[in-house]
This record gives C-alpha cells, structure tokens and sequence, in this order.
C-alpha cells in the first residue's frame, strides 16, 4: 500500500446499514479517510485476494472462518455495530494477532435506562391503566385512583448485571434516594461500591427489592436462570423490568406470576421477536409491553458511527482503540445473545 492509499475497510454491517449508523457528515468522513468495500456478510470470504489482503477493518460481525483470516495480514479490528457477540468467528485466534474486537453496545445504555425508569414510574403509579381508564371513562379520582400507587423516591432497588446499562441505570436512578443492590458474578465488590451501590446476592436482590430491573447479558451459564422461585420469592407487589434479554428469564413463569397478582412487570425482550398476534402476553394485566424499542433512537446509532470513527483513526495512528468496548477473551465465548431481528 503506497502512501497515497487510503486503508480499505470491509463493510458488511447487518442488521444495520452504513446510513443508519452515520451521519452524513461521518459518511463523508468515513468515504474520504477510507476505501470502503460493502460485502454480503455470507460471504466474506468470496472477496478477492487483493481485497482481503488489503483490508484494516472489518465494520460488522460477518461469519470468519480461520482460512478466510489467514488471508487477511493487514486487518486490524472487528468493529461489531450489530452490539451482540456471536460465536461465528475463531476468537482465539483474533485476540492471538492482537486483532481488536469491540463492539458499539454502549451506545444503547442511557436511552435503554431512561425507558426502564419510565417503565418503573409506569408500574408504580399506573400511568398506563390510569390512561386507559380515563379514555374508556372508567376513571378513578384522586386517592382512589391511587390504592396500589407507590413512590420510587426512597424504595429499595435491585440490580441484576452491572455493565454498560447497569450503570446507566444507576446514574438515571440516582436522584430518588433509593437504596440501590445489585447482584453480577462477573463484578468486583470493589467497583460496585466506588459507584455507590450495595453489592448482594441475587436472593437478597429479589427478596428485598421492591423494583428489579434486570439488565444482565445471555451467556452458557444463565440462561432462563430467573424462573418460578424467583418470582415467588419477590415482594408481593413488586415491579420486575426485563431490560436485556429474554432468554435469562423463564418468560411463561414471569407471565404465571404476573397474572396471579403477585408482582406487577414490564419488557422490552420477548422469546420471539416480532412476537406473534396471539401470544397471551399481549392482553396480561399489570404487564407493560415494549416492541424492542428502548435503544432504538437515531441518535444512539449515529453515535455508534462516531465511535467507530475515533477508533479507526486511534488504531491508524498506532493506538488502541478506546471508544468502543473490546471484547474479552474470557469471557466472548460465553456470550449467548441473539442478534437483533428488527431496528
């Protein structure tokens, strides 16, 4: 590559598209510092050599086998915009030439905190059900309205998982004067305690909570590990927010202990997405329903462009990236979630 070449980057960014996660401003920048190669992610490995020989990154998370690496000396970073790990690539051998891989989730935590915040005052003041009522003119007026009604200003909240969004979270939640609990194996005591939260185990974060927002990701270990005891274990009349991942939680026993009155709950993650018409969640009483919308602002995929952008101009220069998260090689192989199905 002379000097006047610019570095090639493979595009192959599905679910997302280069328009959605750039500006127009970033796009130019983008097609002005860098040759860009738009490829079908099936077939990455269909390129030519003088294509894969040449390129610097890779904007997405294409399926890599190792041979289809080997012929790539000059690749620098996996910039993965969909935000999910998944396990279609030999990470091992990624992290073994000091390949980057990172991802752009983070972008997702604020917006994805302030809807959860919004679902919890939801839950706790029936706005939804106080809504509906007033349409229908079945309205309630002042205290009787208010007979199940509860201040989050002072409650006791759980936290399972504390990464990105769990932090987030904690930021949003901040100016209630809750106490503030959070259960993450993966978390050392120390750093939930520098950010002002009780480390617990995931009993007394059920047990003694009276809203829980889970914001966990999906790995081999702990899939649908929130089930029927848990649920029952809550308090009666708790708020239970999914924010994450469908698949760490029994979804039919949530919905059991929603209907039976015990705790009141809200999701922004389904089993299935879309979910099917007559799936009986949708017509759940003390359930508050979200089409996996709660990261899906404008504003939080243009960022994802903006911070792929600092990081490939950070590693041209010889630097690490530090805009997006790397991913990790303990635990990359462990991460379970799936891929978004829809923006």
């Amino acid at each position: 590559m002379t000097n006047t070449e610019r570095p090639l980057a493979i595009s192959a960014p599905e679910p997302r598209t280069l328009d959605l996660i750039f500006s127009d401003k970033a796009r130019a920048e983008l097609n002005a510092k860098y040759e860009i190669v738009e490829a079908d992610p099936e077939n990455i490995a269909g390129l030519d050599d003088d294509v894969i020989g040449k390129a610097r990154y890779i904007i997405g998370q294409p399926p890599l086998s190792a041979e289809t690496l080997g012929r790539m000396p000059q690749l620098r970073s996996i910039l993965n915009v969909e935000s999910n790990l998944l396990n279609n690539m030999p990470y091992e051998i990624l992290f073994q030439r000091g390949i980057h891989v990172v991802t752009t989730g983070q972008v997702f935590a604020e917006p994805v905190a302030e809807i959860g915040l919004g679902f919890a005052l939801s839950l706790a003041r029936g706005i939804v059900d106080a809504d509906v009522a007033f349409r229908e003119g079945n309205e309630l007026w002042g205290g009787e309205g208010n007979t199940s009604a509860r201040l989050i200003s002072g409650s006791e909240i759980g936290i399972v998982g504390f990464g990105d969004l769990g932090n987030a979270l904690r930021r949003v939640l901040s100016g209630f004067r809750a106490r503030i609990r959070v259960f993450d194996p993966w978390m050392p005591r120390s750093i939930l305690e520098e950010n002002g939260v009780q480390p617990a185990s995931l009993n007394e974060v059920l047990t003694q909570s009276d809203f829980v927002f889970v914001v966990a990701s999906v790995t081999s270990e702990n899939r649908g590990f929130l089930g029927a005891d848990a649920f029952a274990s809550m308090r009666k009349g708790a708020a239970f927010i999914l924010l994450s991942r469908a698949d760490v939680v029994d979804f039919d026993a949530l919905m059991a202990a929603v209907a039976s009155g015990h705790i009141v709950a809200a999701s922004d993650v389904y089993p299935q997405e879309p979910l099917p018409s007559d799936h009986p969640v949708r017509n759940l009483k003390g359930f508050i329903r979200s089409a996996h919308r709660a990261g899906a602002l404008d504003i939080a995929f243009k960022r994802m462009g903006d911070m792929v952008l600092e990081d490939m101009d950070l590693m041209d220069r010889g630097l690490p990236p530090m805009r997006c998260k790397r991913a990790e090689r303990e635990t990359v192989s462990r991460m379970r979630s799936k891929p978004v199905s829809v923006n």
